[in-house]
């Protein structure tokens, strides 16, 4: 029988972290989940509320938490520009101080770590598609820095720890992933226009949907995580669909998908908005064995039919320019 292990984790009610927390639950480990519900919901995690290897603690990782733990998967952070643009500080703060706190109960713990970093720390890349060796485009100055600069100094607390202390250190570049349980007001490409095509508004794109993504369905990337945590990898290591699409091809998907009325409209592009994004994920397919197995189509089935399962009027906006 597999060794049951105490694990953390950290924005456990969040889209990404509740699946995580579901799989370890399911496996039979002790599950800790931490959050303060910022733009995260209780109903991700509330199915797993009786489960006897499975408990909640409200609780904000810029504040320092005493627990005993073998494993810590550090989640916690919004992630979408409306949120952590809403406090730009608090966000800088949950990146930082919150891999302080979560990186020295590793420490002290001998605990295994993981980071979830983000794609954002290349920028807006001038190298595609963007390696691990890729150090990135970021303007310091910009709207966007408290979240892409935020996890690149959580990136450096981790080696620190990793090389002055031993922590056992993963480091994870998530790339765009949706799926169910995807915050209907999140601000992401496609929440965003799932929502407005079900609501009949407007499908919104910013400047002429030239620029690309590469959008990865939640199995497959939490998949990619988990064994990255079970693995002898340091990282950092891309996780995300290597496949390109423009923001206009994923608008129209979509409203064909849906049957909507919607029509599309253009607007404003935002400050510091990379106009490409697309993994190089080489060193995934080598030393995880991973790649992903669920195309754009088959995943936005998944994701609208959840859409359609969920009352919107039960979800509120966590910040008021998401």
């Amino acid at each position: 029988m597999a060794q049951i292990k105490r694990i953390l984790v950290a924005g456990g009610a969040g889209f990404l972290g509740s699946h995580i927390c579901e799989r370890l639950v399911a496996q039979g480990h002790d599950v800790i989940c931490v959050d303060n519900f910022f733009t995260s919901q209780k109903s991700n995690i509330i199915h797993l509320l009786n489960e006897p290897n499975f408990e909640i603690i409200r609780h904000d990782i810029i504040h320092p938490l005493w627990l005993e733990v073998d494993e810590i998967y550090n989640m916690a952070c919004p992630a979408a520009p409306g949120h952590y643009q809403f406090n730009p500080i608090k966000t800088m703060k949950t990146s930082v101080m919150g891999s302080i706190n979560l990186l020295g109960m590793a420490k002290r713990c001998r605990a295994r770590y993981l980071f979830a970093s983000t794609s954002e720390i290349y920028g807006d890349p001038e190298v595609h598609p963007q390696p691990e060796t890729y150090r990135g485009s970021v303007n310091t100055l910009g709207i966007r820095a408290c979240y892409d600069e935020g996890k690149r100094a959580a990136e450096t607390l981790c080696m620190d720890y990793h090389r002055m202390n031993k922590v056992p250190v993963r480091i994870v570049r998530i790339f765009n992933t949706y799926g169910p349980r995807m915050h209907p007001y999140d601000g992401r490409v496609i929440s965003n226009f799932i929502r407005q095509a079900f609501t009949g508004e407007p499908i919104t794109i910013y400047g002429e949907g030239s620029q690309t993504r590469s959008f990865c369905f939640r199995d497959d990337l939490v998949e990619g995580i988990i064994r990255l945590m079970g693995s002898d990898q340091v990282g950092p290591i891309n996780i995300g669909n290597p496949k390109e699409f423009t923001i206009k091809q994923l608008a129209e998907l979509v409203v064909k998908m849906t049957g909507s009325k919607s029509e599309i409209i253009y607007t404003d592009l935002p400050a510091d908005d990379p106009k490409q994004r697309q993994p190089d994920i080489a060193l995934a397919r080598k030393h995880l064995d991973w790649e992903p197995q669920v195309e754009l189509e088959e995943g936005l089935q998944k994701t609208i039919d959840w859409f359609k399962s969920i009352n919107l009027s039960a979800y509120r906006p966590p910040t008021p320019n998401y």
